[in-house]
């Protein structure tokens, strides 16, 4: 059950009012700062499956996702086997897209070989981002995001496009994003 004082604050145009697990997410996770390896490990494979799609539709099958990938261990999805991703492909309360689904475990392995490179993705992700965090609205690229989908791909991921990689920046808060009307705006 949603709270009134929950209703009654104004948010971002894109939240929906009617679905009590996205206004959670907008209210308590979306561009707010969280740089743990596994946090951001979850985040970029939740949007790689959202190109094409809603991130309302992969938000309401988070918890489906958790539990198909291993609670989003890195080190275990980097090994599954063709098995485990034929498993992955019949399990209907997931995204079944097999494109996704391979490029999900190859993803991991070069996620695993930044954080290898770096210490830590966060390090990695902070040769762009210059350990600041940029506010800004009604964007959905710049030239960071370009930055990173670029060297992302030359690594050799997939799904991980410029506005992706935008979607993903302000899901782990370093790009901050509240519309100008929303009750957590801010601008610094």
């Amino acid at each position: 059950m949603i709270s009134m004082e929950k209703i009654d604050k104004k948010r971002c145009r894109w939240c929906n009012m009617n679905n009590p697990v996205y206004i959670k997410y907008h209210d308590e996770e979306w561009c707010s700062p969280n740089f743990a390896d596994q946090y951001l490990y979850e985040m970029l494979i939740l949007e790689s499956f959202q190109a094409g799609l809603s991130w309302e539709c992969i938000l309401n099958k988070r918890e489906s996702f958790r539990k198909a990938y291993d609670n989003f261990d890195y080190n275990l999805v980097s090994t599954y086997d063709t098995k485990k991703i034929e498993q992955l492909l019949n399990n209907k309360e997931i995204i079944r897209n097999k494109l996704k689904i391979k490029a999900s475990v190859d993803n991991s392995k070069i996620f695993k070989s930044i954080i290898k490179e770096y210490g830590s993705f966060y390090d990695y992700l902070k040769l762009f981002t210059g350990d600041e965090i940029l506010y800004e609205v009604d964007k959905t690229t710049n030239e960071m995001s370009d930055l990173i989908s670029k060297d992302l791909k030359k690594r050799g991921m997939k799904f991980v496009g410029s506005t992706i990689i935008y979607s993903y920046l302000q899901a782990i808060g370093i790009i901050y994003s509240h519309d100008k009307e929303c009750h957590l705006y801010r601008n610094k």
